[in-house]
């Protein structure tokens, strides 16, 4: 049996409220960051959520 991702509640809300404002992401900063801090305290166990909040956050790290 597999396991609910810890940070799905969160992912679920970013894609809410990205539909509820057309895609503008400034809107949506407050669920964004409770998603980056569920990444942050989850760090190192499998999130699927997460992988691609990883990645991101990855990148714009090396091009600073």
């Amino acid at each position: 049996m597999s396991q609910k991702d810890p940070c799905q509640r969160q992912a679920c809300a970013i894609q809410k409220c990205l539909q509820e404002n057309r895609y503008v992401e400034s809107r949506c900063e407050d669920v964004i960051k409770a998603m980056r801090e569920c990444c942050e305290l989850h760090a190192g166990k499998e999130s699927v959520c997460c992988s691609g909040l990883a990645k991101e956050h990855k990148s714009s790290e090396e091009k600073t």
